[in-house]
């Protein structure tokens, strides 16, 4: 079976930050693909836009060097390279002054889609927005794309949707969370609302408790300055983790439309309790062979958490008395994201003390690996009574799906072609940014408070020995990290 290619209508895309980072490892990568996919309209054009006093020859060669980098060799065909480059064009522009913008107006091609990716800092969002709409290159069907972070806190993260809001509709606005593009991610809502196999039981009458693990091999490296302002609780929960939190508790839709979808994952944040102090563990990873996370942030005295466990409530019908557990980190012992469900004990069991060891648990593998496991309880095989074992009901995406996997867009493509469409499904809306940094500030605001020191773990291991407590307590134990 071959994936479907969508065909989007007529575009012109300026990437501001074009020259970046992030522009080269992954805007223009996912171009690429998409335009190998047959998925840029003939006349389709891609505008990088920065500070960078370079014309359109040297910005194509820069992006030859970046997919030379960072897409597959098996992937980059000269000729397909080549016509994907002539798509390309620059444009000198000064964000906060009014360099470049005139030329940029002129480029601009009246009677197609026109989106505007920020990939920039937020610190920058308020005066492209001003100057979009001064120079009259936004139109009313326009859209822009966001980065994170959406804020540090939920007075900046309103200002910043305040700044939006001046000049750009809800609807235009388009917050993307790479998370959210994940094909595991969106496959949460097929797997729940696709199948009636799952939701008459997806409720606290039969699900004891819910683990979300998002963990990391690697250290906080070059970004130690940026990431020692923000923690693991800015940097994962508020955003990555909360949004898995929400698509794994929501109520069914009415419809799969943006804002129906998006109103039940609202929901959700407004119906999590507040933490208590003993329900929230932070560490962070001591040095090893390698230097510490201190060493990495550069502050001998940082307290900024690189993992977190939290145990988190949902005051509605549907969990009430399911806990369900979030933790991630970095430098943990292997890389692994996943989500793992835990049925409750059959009410009675007929085979004796032996049965209570055995759960039901349904795992959604986000990466690596992507796939499902169901585990079931079955006899043993041979003689001897009736021994009881766990054994998997696997479906690993790549051996189920085969090429068409392969050929699924990753993230960044997917959510940059529903930008074109404008398709919303899959990104923030401004409310729903906001009440998560609600329910999140308190929580930062009390660690703090309390001068609180992250507990030390070393690196390689399944974060603090406080963090197993957390579930000891409880009667429960995390699931090993597996790769």
């Amino acid at each position: 079976m071959v994936a479907r290619v969508i065909p989007v209508e007529d575009f012109d895309l300026v990437i501001f930050g074009g020259t970046g980072d992030l522009a080269r490892r992954k805007i223009f990568p996912s171009l690429y693909h998409r335009f190998v996919a047959g998925q840029m309209p003939p006349e389709a054009r891609v505008f990088g836009a920065a500070r960078a006093d370079i014309g359109d020859a040297d910005f194509r060669t820069m992006i030859r060097e970046a997919l030379d980098e960072f897409v597959p060799d098996a992937d980059r065909d000269p000729e397909q390279v080549k016509a994907f480059l002539g798509r390309l064009h620059f444009v000198t522009i000064d964000a906060t002054g009014e360099n470049g913008w005139a030329e940029l107006a002129q480029r601009m091609r009246p009677g197609v889609i026109r989106a505007f990716y920020f990939s920039v800092g937020p610190s920058l969002f308020g005066a492209l927005a001003e100057r979009l709409h001064k120079h009259k290159i936004a139109t009313p069907d326009s859209r822009i794309v966001v980065e994170k972070p959406f804020g540090r806190d939920l007075a900046s993260a309103k200002a910043l949707n305040a700044t939006l809001a001046a000049h750009f509709a809800e609807s235009q606005v388009y917050r993307i969370d790479h998370y959210l593009g994940k094909e595991t991610v969106q496959n949460l809502m097929a797997l729940r609302f696709g199948n009636m196999l799952f939701e008459p039981l997806w409720n606290s009458h039969y699900v004891d408790h819910i683990q979300i693990t998002v963990a990391e091999t690697v250290g906080v490296g070059g970004r130690g300055a940026y990431y020692d302002n923000a923690g693991a609780m800015r940097d994962m929960v508020q955003n990555h983790m909360m949004q898995l939190l929400c698509l794994i508790a929501m109520e069914p839709p009415a419809r799969f439309d943006p804002d129906a979808v998006r109103d039940e994952k609202l929901k959700v944040i407004r119906a999590l309790d507040p933490l208590e102090p003993h329900e929230i563990v932070r560490g962070q990873y001591a040095a090893g062979d390698e230097p510490g996370y201190r060493e990495d942030a550069g502050d001998p005295k940082s307290r900024t958490e690189s993992f977190i466990a939290l145990k988190i409530h949902i005051s509605n019908w549907r969990w009430a008395g399911t806990p369900i557990y979030l933790r991630t980190g970095k430098k943990l012992k292997s890389r692994a994201s996943e989500i793992a469900v835990v049925f409750k004990d059959a009410p009675h069991s007929i085979f004796g003390d032996d049965a209570g060891q055995h759960r039901n648990i349904l795992t959604i593998r986000l990466q690596p690996n992507e796939g499902m496991t169901l585990g079931v309880t079955i006899k043993e095989p041979g003689p001897g009574g009736m021994r009881l074992i766990d054994v998997p009901l696997d479906m690993t995406f790549a051996d189920a799906l085969g090429p068409e996997l392969e050929e699924a867009p990753d993230a960044y493509e997917r959510l940059i072609m529903d930008v074109i469409r404008g398709n919303q499904t899959l990104f923030m809306r401004g409310d729903e940014v906001e009440a998560a940094w609600a329910w999140t500030d308190p929580i930062i605001e009390g660690w703090e408070a309390r001068h609180d020191v992250p507990k030390p773990y070393d690196p390689g291991s399944n974060g603090p020995e406080d963090s197993m407590m957390l579930l000891h307590r409880d009667g429960r134990r995390w699931r090993e990290i597996k790769p």
